[in-house]
């Protein structure tokens, strides 16, 4: 009889949890054409790093009507949402971009981008041109699921981020300055999770790995000093421009000849060199302006160090004087393995086994790794591009287009993670 109760109590519960399971689909599958209307709204009013006014409006408006507690004006323009479920437990938090890049686009859609915004002085153009537009909307569409849905023991703390793509210059902003002015408590965050959408990933995929998924960015500046000299007469210079060409040699050999890189990759490029204004002046002066992208801390600092060494011993053989300044960038997205591993199944669950697929890292950069430096977190990659395309642009260009057919996948993913995550 006992034995008899056991089961039937057990057949209760497993029925009540499959419906449960089956109504919280069927809203998520609701949710898809409001998440679409909202990412083209976001698409064709995109708004540059800490000017995100009109986008954290809409946000804030959004999460205020679902009845969760709202904080805006963090980190300048940052939307903060924290819904509370009918229990207590641990505190999740989902994090989204919101802000966009100068960029003018290309891309032929009835909700393509015109707008302007100012960027070092100038006016430029503006697009969402790395997807921060579909985070945002698979982000509110979340909210709007799980606001229906708080029938979970413990809390989710939503973070809308401006100024992942970097602060202008003389401000801060992005992840750093929300973890400054205190995001990640009140309440105390367990877990930070957070996806990127991808260009040339298959729509209805998840890539993910643990570990370093993406590098450090670190940004450099070195200024060369030489004498100037009619180019006629290059004996009597210090040519700067010479040191600076000796010295970019030489940095590259210390990841061709110095660097483990079976390790771990490490990628160093210099993106300008601005020297001289005319044919036949030999300038006094030249800058180098580069970028480095690591994955190992260990490496990072010993590349950090013969930077520093070569730099103006390079200069000095050239008879020239040489200064690098060294950014400290962003850390390495780094997921937690425990916590990957935990999930790693509600990914599974949302996407299916054979559509997550475990990666190499890559050697862009995500401020998102602020938060990670402070709580365990998982960062992984959503599919956005539609299967057998041949032509999708890359992130950053005029021509970057997603597939909103897979916006979806993205906020059941984060549903699935938020309740199997407070549910154990």
């Amino acid at each position: 009889m006992k034995y008899t109760k056991a089961l039937l109590v057990s057949g209760i519960i497993l029925v009540s949890a499959f419906a449960k399971a089956q109504s919280l689909e069927k809203e998520i599958n609701a949710v898809e054409s409001k998440v679409i209307e909202w990412r083209r709204d976001f698409h064709q009013n995109p708004e540059l790093g800490n000017r995100e006014f009109r986008t954290a409006e809409k946000i804030a408006a959004h999460l205020k009507s679902l009845g969760i507690e709202v904080q805006t004006g963090v980190a300048i323009t940052g939307v903060v949402g924290v819904l509370k479920g009918k229990r207590d437990g641990k505190v999740v938090a989902l994090r989204a971009d919101i802000d966009a890049l100068p960029v003018e686009e290309r891309v032929d859609l009835p909700f393509k981008s015109t707008a302007k915004g100012t960027y070092r002085g100038n006016e430029v153009p503006v697009m969402h041109a790395c997807g921060h537009d579909t985070h945002i909307a698979i982000l509110m569409g979340v909210a709007e699921v799980l606001a229906k849905n708080n029938d979970f023991a413990g809390t989710v703390k939503f973070i809308f981020q401006p100024a992942e793509e970097g602060a202008p210059p003389g401000e801060e902003g992005g992840a750093e300055l929300m973890v400054k002015e205190g995001v990640l408590k009140n309440p105390d965050v367990d877990a930070v999770f957070g996806l990127h959408i991808g260009a040339g990933q298959d729509v209805g995929t998840i890539a993910y790995k643990p570990g370093g998924i993406m590098a450090a960015s670190q940004s450099f500046e070195i200024n060369v000093k030489g004498k100037q000299s009619h180019g006629s007469t290059p004996w009597t210079s210090i040519d700067p421009i010479m040191a600076s060409v000796k010295i970019i040699d030489g940095l590259q050999t210390i990841i061709s000849r110095e660097s483990p890189l079976t390790q771990e990759a490490a990628v160093l490029s210099i993106g300008k060199i601005n020297a001289g204004v005319r044919s036949n002046i030999i300038p006094e002066s030249a800058q180098i302006i580069g970028t480095l992208r690591t994955l190992d801390y260990n490496m990072q600092a010993h590349i950090n160090k013969r930077m520093q060494e070569m730099v103006p011993a390079i200069a000095a053989a050239y008879r020239a004087e040489a200064t690098i300044d060294i950014a400290k960038g962003y850390p390495i997205t780094y997921n937690h393995l425990d916590l990957t591993a935990q999930m790693l199944p509600s990914m599974e669950k949302a996407a299916g086994k054979e559509n997550v697929k475990l990666i190499k890292a890559i050697t862009g950069a995500e401020d998102f790794s602020f938060f990670q430096k402070e709580v365990p977190g998982v960062y992984f990659f959503l599919g956005g591009k539609t299967p057998g395309d041949t032509t999708a642009a890359p992130h950053h260009t005029p021509d970057f287009h997603i597939d909103e057919s897979g916006l979806l996948l993205g906020v059941k993913t984060f549903v699935q993670m938020t309740m199997d995550y407070l549910g154990n």
